[in-house]
């Protein structure tokens, strides 16, 4: 091998050096990323899953109160109805 080939084969692994150590910073990076995210899924009090939960139970309540509506509703009216065919 000559000076220049030498020369080549330290500049490629230069940069191959260089461009494993980006990575290693991006990984990093990721890996924080990925924290978060956990972190904002996961967490108890307002995590996307605790987020759910408070949304299946509001329309749990509504539901509910739904449906005591339109049964009180449909009570008078057959209360009305009764009241008006016998008396």
């Amino acid at each position: 091998m000559d000076e220049k080939e030498v020369q080549e084969l330290k500049d490629a692994i230069v940069r191959l050096t260089m461009t494993i150590e980006r990575m290693a910073d991006k990984q990093d990076e990721m890996i924080e990323d990925v924290k978060k995210i956990k972190e904002a899924i996961y967490n108890p009090d307002q995590g996307l899953y605790a987020r759910l939960r408070d949304l299946e139970q509001w329309q749990g309540s509504v539901s509910r109160f739904l449906w005591t509506g339109a049964l009180a509703i449909f009570g008078l009216l057959l209360n009305s109805l009764y009241n008006g065919i016998f008396q």
